[in-house]
């Protein structure tokens, strides 16, 4: 550890202790890593169907493997509605079952409230309902682990296509990185709101699809910094090779 905190600079090692002397700052870092990586087993916590469960002596999977209806003696071979009062009836009788936490799923309509949605929250919904009598709770708790993940493979992505673009602008220089730097010029006038909403006129919403029209506008800022940085560090090359008269007069 002495020896990487050796090699980092003046100033990432005075960000680094005033990190460390901030107590908030550590505790929001371990708190907002804890939070994700429970949401990353978001399936575990919040589910319309059990983890495990037991059915006349046999092992069932439900999470893993879709069962008919008609292995719990039901009537029809469609999927298992396991919040169906006759299906957890059933279970109860013949077996047992092990549930989530929130026995609901991000898009689980309960149909067995007793209130109007959207409900405030009791004991069977922690934070209420939607409009639409969705779970609240399993609802937040999926849609942080996608809101995170999208913004993390949205840096990543970002952070690649830019160390890129502005490493290779400023490596070759001359003509390349003239057609670089005004090819940015033109890309980053463009009215990216606009563009946005047209590209996804063309497509259905999704992740990968959001993440790919996001990634054509995120990557800008970084090339000028990448660029400046490959241009002085090659300048300095440049100035510090041996000059062929100095090797001559010596």
């Amino acid at each position: 550890m002495a020896s990487l905190a050796s090699r980092l600079s003046p100033i990432t090692r005075r960000r680094l202790a005033a990190f460390k002397a901030n107590r908030r700052a550590r505790v929001s870092l371990w708190l907002f890593a804890t939070l994700f990586i429970l949401s990353l087993f978001a399936e575990l916590i919040a589910n319309d169907k059990p983890i495990i469960m037991q059915y006349d002596g046999q092992w069932y999977f439900p999470m893993l493997v879709e069962y008919p209806e008609t292995e719990f003696d039901g009537f029809l071979p469609t999927r298992t509605d396991y919040l169906d009062p006759f299906v957890q009836q059933q279970i109860e009788d013949h077996g047992w079952a092990l549930w989530p936490i929130v026995p609901f799923s991000y898009q689980t309509l309960d149909m067995n409230m007793t209130r109007p949605s959207p409900a405030p929250p009791d004991s069977r919904h922690w934070l209420g309902t939607d409009d639409q009598g969705r779970d609240v709770t399993a609802r937040v708790i999926y849609g942080f682990r996608l809101s995170v993940a999208f913004a993390l493979v949205l840096t990543a992505g970002s952070l690649v296509v830019g160390v890129v673009v502005g490493g290779v602008q400023g490596y070759f220089g001359g003509k390349i990185d003239l057609i670089g730097q005004r090819f940015t010029e033109i890309w980053s006038g463009l009215p990216v709101l606009f563009l946005l909403i047209i590209l996804a006129s063309f497509v259905q919403p999704g992740f990968w699809w959001l993440l790919g029209i996001m990634l054509l506008f995120s990557w800008l800022g970084l090339v000028d910094i990448v660029r400046a940085e490959f241009l002085r560090a090659r300048n300095l090359s440049m100035y510090a090779r041996p000059k062929p008269w100095a090797c001559r007069h010596a």
